[in-house]
C-alpha cells in the first residue's frame, strides 16, 4: 500500500468505511483503466492519481456519509459517465444491486470492461435515456436509492431520477456549488413527482477543500402516469 492509498483508507475510516486489500486493488485497477481509456475517449478531465482518488473515488463514496448504504439494496446511478458514484459505492458495498443508465454507448462499453476487470457481480449497465428507461415497468418505482452526480439542475434531475425510486425510497443529487437556489426552483417538480425534500448536506473535499453538497429527496407516492415526459423534454422545458 502506498501513501495515496493509505491516505484514502484513513479518510474513509474517519467516516466508518473500511476498505480492505482486495477493494484497494479494485480501486487501483479502476484508476488504471480510467486513465488508459481516457486516452481514446473523453471520460474525465481529472487523471492525476491522487486527484482521482479524492475527486472521483472519495467524492463518490461521500454519499455513504449521509445515507446508510447497508440498508440500501438496489441503487440506480443515472447519467453515470465514467461510473461515478455507482462503481466506487459498489466496490465498498458489494451487496448493492447496481443499475447504471447512460446515454452514450461508448461509456457503457468502458463500464462493462471495468465491471469485468474488477470482478463485480449484480451490476446492470443500460445504454439509454433516463426518460425512456424509467418508463419500463421493471425499473419504474423499483429502487431503494437513485443518484446523479453533476448531471443537471434539480428541476431536471427530479424528473430523471424520482421515477426510478420506490415509494419510501430516496433520490440523492450530488452537487458541487451551493444548490439552495436550485432546490427552490425545483419545488414544483418535486411536488409533481411525489418527492419531498429530506435534507441538504454540505461538506468539503480533502486536499483542495472544494465545496460539495448532497441533496436528499424522499419519494412519497408512485410516479404519476404522465412522467417522465419523452426524452429531451425535461431538459428543454423543466417543470418550474
Amino acid at each position: 500500500m502506498d501513501p495515496i492509498q493509505s491516505q484514502f483508507q484513513a479518510l474513509l475510516r474517519d467516516h466508518h468505511i473500511e476498505v480492505d486489500e482486495k477493494q484497494l486493488l479494485q480501486f487501483e485497477t479502476y484508476f488504471e483503466e480510467l486513465v488508459s481509456w481516457n486516452e481514446k475517449m473523453n471520460l474525465t478531465g481529472i487523471t492525476e492519481r491522487e486527484q482521482v482518488y479524492v475527486k472521483h473515488f472519495y467524492d463518490s463514496l461521500s454519499l455513504a456519509f449521509y445515507v446508510n448504504m447497508r440498508e440500501v439494496h438496489s441503487l440506480a446511478d443515472i447519467g453515470s459517465g465514467a461510473g461515478f458514484p455507482g462503481i466506487p459505492l459498489k466496490i465498498c458495498f458489494p451487496h448493492l444491486k447496481l443499475t447504471i443508465v447512460d446515454s452514450l454507448n461508448k461509456r457503457i462499453q468502458f463500464l462493462q470492461h471495468v465491471v469485468d476487470q474488477l470482478g463485480l457481480h449484480d451490476v446492470e449497465l443500460i445504454h439509454g435515456r433516463a426518460e425512456d428507461v424509467a418508463r419500463k415497468p421493471i425499473y419504474r418505482d423499483q429502487f431503494d436509492l437513485a443518484t446523479a452526480r453533476a448531471v443537471a439542475r434539480m428541476t431536471v434531475l427530479n424528473e430523471f431520477c424520482l421515477p426510478f425510486v420506490k415509494i419510501g425510497g430516496a433520490f440523492a443529487a450530488m452537487k458541487g456549488s451551493d444548490p439552495s437556489e436550485e432546490i427552490k426552483e425545483a419545488a414544483r417538480s418535486m411536488k409533481v413527482l411525489n418527492g419531498k425534500l429530506l435534507a441538504s448536506h454540505h461538506f468539503s473535499l480533502p486536499l483542495d477543500h472544494s465545496d460539495r453538497h448532497i441533496v436528499l429527496v424522499n419519494k412519497t407516492a408512485a410516479t404519476p402516469k404522465a412522467y417522465p415526459r419523452k426524452a429531451g423534454t425535461p431538459l428543454k422545458s423543466p417543470i418550474i
